[in-house]
């Protein structure tokens, strides 16, 4: 007795809803109407235009005369032409106190960036002087402090390495490192002027999130070299390789600079702590760097610590950048490994600059165009590569001590260039008796800013198969190489975008009590079945990547309904609405798939039903459309609502089907 109870007041709400139905069945149906015509040339203007040229870059050209034209140009161009006129003394005060905070910590840095990528050190000192200049004029980025980073660093000099030995043959390793830096250049400012910046996008945030941290690791594993005071070292960048390799060589352990490490390694990260936590008391992170450096070169002079297992750097080359260009390669059994080097390194410097640019642009409400950056980093890379210069792009440690040292605009990478410019004229001599491990401990201090917990964590939280994507990218590159595990993360992101593109989310809508809205019955439990009705709702782009899991997806939907009907006795249905305003495009694969799903249904007895197709959607259906089905007004509707309203009235049920 209770089941039939139930039953039966179940049908009762269903005739009830069904009822309410026919009531509205008087509302107002407007008329889908066909898209404004448009030319083969049209379509193709304006989606090359929102694929290239999303920010509409000549809008600010639009009625000016043409002197006024050639002045916007010339300031598109040169974004110092726009900002230069108005500069001040006032800006200059904030920018050169900012641009000497940043020296402190550039200086220590360069020289500490280019032993990690396997170069002389002054070349890291040279890649701090001319970049920033090249960025000043090009840049639109006022807080951004460009030279040489530790990722890009790590990646040049594992990927050289792997062909040819920096103390074998260190001029040949020299020029493949400067062509590396021309060819990613080159591939920065190609992005740029083509309009592709799009491409770094498949760096997702849990791909970067896991590969910095998995690389941050990887670097300061690679410093055991220098804190341990150890000579024979591993050439692999893995975790077991260099673990093993500081393990079977303990007997090169130096207890002298494993002392002097670990004291400024301590130091140095109780700097940077204090600097985190109170970003007012910035200058005693940026400046600890340069302090460390002053100190354990004192303290080498003095006790004569170069003769007591302490390695130092040695003496360095005089002078400002020497010029480079004829030192590349653009021949010979190399120029593969350098092209593909230049790519990556260009690649992920270019993804590491806009982010941090992005970053603080948004911290003080102003844009940074994404594509302006891209040519002017790739541009000052082409220039540092003629003049003894490696990769660079904009470092988030500098940007950031940059940014709350106050600097006002890219004048502040100005000052940091001059101060550089002075250090290499007259105080290369000092840096002599620097200490190898005094420089490893900065490289520790730096990249351990990029291990971000609080972001992987929140990663986990809102998305298990991003959290999936960042762990591979960590895994991968701890365990296998900086490169594989960069392209591991990648693969795992381009599939699981795929994924999306191929088994698009389709779901069952009903309708609110009261309303003419119409809900996801999974989400909205209120949400009521409409009795005769099948209404679906397909939330992506429908091509011939998707059409046949649609098409088994639908016709599953159809028979789990007709299952139901039979089950609980109610009213054959009648149609089958798919809602179809999240379907942005379709293509001749898709015009194909409703041909044939409306000849599937119409063997079931089912009419199909399509609500609100967009203007290109409709119009490629219309064409396609021979028999003229998708024309009729009783297959095109607006809105759910108007679609039952309008063919409830169609369908004829005794009362005694529902009761």
């Amino acid at each position: 007795m209770e089941p039939n109870s139930s039953s039966n007041d179940n049908n009762k709400m269903q005739l009830q809803h069904h009822s309410s139905c026919l009531e509205i069945a008087t509302m107002e149906v407007h008329r889908v109407v066909p898209p404004r015509h448009k030319s083969t040339i049209e379509k193709l203007k304006t989606r090359l235009k929102e694929t290239f040229f999303p920010d509409d870059p000549l809008r600010q050209f639009k009625g000016q005369p043409l002197g006024k034209k050639w002045i916007l140009a010339a300031q598109y161009i040169f974004p110092i032409l726009e900002w230069g006129p108005n500069y001040s003394f006032k800006l200059f005060k904030s920018d050169i106190i900012s641009g000497l905070t940043i020296a402190s910590l550039a200086i220590p840095q360069g020289i500490s960036y280019a032993k990690l990528a396997n170069l002389p050190p002054i070349v890291g000192l040279y890649s701090s002087f001319v970049p920033p200049l090249v960025y000043t004029v090009l840049g639109s980025s006022r807080d951004l402090a460009v030279g040489p980073v530790s990722i890009a660093s790590l990646i040049m000099g594992s990927m050289l390495r792997q062909e040819v030995s920096p103390t074998q043959n260190p001029v040949l390793f020299l020029q493949l490192a400067f062509t590396a830096t021309f060819f990613g250049g080159l591939v920065q400012a190609s992005l740029g002027l083509l309009r592709l910046g799009f491409i770094i996008d498949f760096l997702s945030k849990a791909t970067l999130i896991g590969f910095m941290a998995g690389a941050a690791i990887i670097v300061s594993l690679q410093q055991l070299k220098s804190l341990l005071g150890i000579t024979h070292f591993t050439n692999q960048m893995g975790l077991i390789p260099v673990m093993s390799s500081v393990f079977h060589n303990t007997k090169e352990w130096s207890w002298q600079t494993i002392l002097m490490g670990f004291c400024f390694l301590v130091f140095l990260l109780l700097t940077r702590h204090v600097g985190t936590k109170r970003p007012k008391l910035f200058w005693v992170s940026a400046g600890a760097p340069l302090v460390s450096v002053i100190l354990s070169t004192l303290l080498v002079f003095a006790f004569k610590a170069q003769h007591h297992g302490i390695s130092v750097i040695g003496k360095l080359q005089e002078g400002l950048n020497p010029p480079s260009w004829n030192m590349l390669k653009f021949h010979g059994s190399h120029l593969g490994l350098v092209m593909k080097t230049g790519l990556i390194t260009g690649i992920i410097s270019l993804t590491e600059g806009i982010a941090v640019g992005r970053t603080f642009a948004a911290l003080k409400n102003y844009q940074v165009d994404g594509n302006k950056e891209m040519i002017a980093i790739g541009v000052m890379n082409i220039v540092g590569s003629s003049t003894s210069c490696y990769i660079t792009t904009g470092a988030f440690s500098r940007s950031a001590v940059n940014h709350n040292a106050g600097a006002k605009t890219a004048v502040s990478n100005v000052v940091m260039s001059v101060t550089v410019m002075v250090t290499l004229l007259f105080l290369m001599p000092l840096f002599q008796y620097t200490p190898n491990v005094v420089l490893g401990a900065i490289i520790v201090t730096a990249v351990v800013g990029l291990i971000d917990v609080p972001a992987a964590h929140q990663i986990w939280k809102i998305d298990k198969f991003d959290f999936l994507v960042m762990l591979c990218a960590f895994l991968g590159v701890i365990f296998i190489s900086v490169q594989e595990g960069l392209a591991i993360a990648v693969g795992i992101s381009i599939f699981k975008i795929l994924l999306q593109i191929t088994r698009p989310k389709t779901v069952m809508l009903g309708n609110m009590p009261g309303s003419d809205i119409y809900r996801d019955l999974h989400h909205y439990n209120e949400a009521m079945r409409i009795p005769g009705f099948l209404i679906l709702s397909i939330e992506a782009p429908i091509n011939f990547a998707n059409t046949t899991y649609l098409n088994e997806r639908i016709l599953r939907w159809i028979e789990e309904y007709e299952a139901e009907e039979n089950l609980n006795k109610q009213s054959s249905l009648r149609f089958v609405i798919l809602e179809m305003s999240a379907v942005s495009a379709i293509d001749t694969s898709g015009t194909s798939f409703f041909k044939d799903l409306r000849k599937a249904m119409e063997k079931k007895g089912v009419e199909l039903v399509l609500v609100n197709p967009l203007a290109e959607v409709l119009e490629k259906l219309q064409r396609s459309d021979d028999s003229g089905d998708f024309k009729r007004p009783d297959s095109l509707y607006l809105t759910v609502g108007e679609a039952v309203a309008s063919l409830s009235s169609t369908i004829k049920a005794p009362s005694a089907n529902y009761v």
